[in-house]
């Protein structure tokens, strides 16, 4: 699986991804319009999107965001996602501890948007209505093994929110590391919104996992 912003991809790397055997990209795309915040948007991806749909033999997974653009473009987001063969998905913006931030318009539009994708909406068991009902919902955080946060300068996090916590260089990453990461409980775990650690963590949930007095403590912001 490969998770893209989509900029920089070509018919020629297109065809070398077919043919190294991927089978699922995500793309989040946070709105329809450029601004501010974000240019990860439907019009300037628009082109890259149609060479996907024309020439991907991979499923592509595209995420609407919802916090980085006017609620309404997560809706045509979604829309777009459908009418070209893609699967739905919905994301909510955390802020830079991956904590959850939403107005009420934007609630309700994550209420429409989960209306309209239906049943695949509801990830790792419920977590985001939990999150916003009661803004926290417990997990057994698997990251950094079954899901790993690598950087561009090759070390392993576990994940974007928490790089000054853990960090290893990805040649140097073993099995004992993937096993010791896997049974380390995450303090953040509560009221983390990473879509990806979640749905990773998701199918170990069954799975005993180290005391809460033996969590790795973060750093408070």
């Amino acid at each position: 699986m490969l998770i893209t912003n989509c900029m920089r991809l070509t018919p020629d790397l297109i065809d070398e991804l077919n043919g190294a055997g991927l089978t699922d990209m995500q793309i989040s795309v946070d709105g329809v319009k450029p601004n501010e915040v974000t240019v990860k948007t439907l019009q300037p991806l628009r082109k890259k999107l149609e060479l996907l749909e024309e020439k991907a033999k991979f499923r592509v997974v595209m995420s609407g965001v919802i916090g980085s653009a006017p609620p309404e473009e997560v809706l045509q987001v979604v829309d777009f996602a459908k009418a070209h063969g893609f699967t739905p998905r919905i994301l909510l913006l955390h802020d830079h501890n991956g904590q959850l931030r939403l107005s009420r318009e934007e609630l309700i539009a994550y209420d429409e948007a989960k209306r309209r994708i239906g049943d695949r909406a509801n990830e790792a068991y419920g977590y985001r209505g939990k999150m916003i009902e009661s803004g926290e919902a417990p997990f057994k955080c698997r990251s950094g093994s079954r899901y790993l946060y690598v950087d561009e300068f090759g070390s392993v996090h576990w994940c974007a929110q928490t790089r000054g916590v853990f960090s290893k260089d990805l040649l140097a990453y073993t099995f004992a590391d993937l096993r010791e990461q896997f049974e380390t409980p995450k303090t953040c775990n509560r009221h983390c919104t990473i879509g990806c650690a979640r749905t990773a963590s998701a199918t170990d949930e069954w799975r005993s996992q180290r005391g809460f007095s033996d969590a790795v403590q973060l750093p408070q912001s």
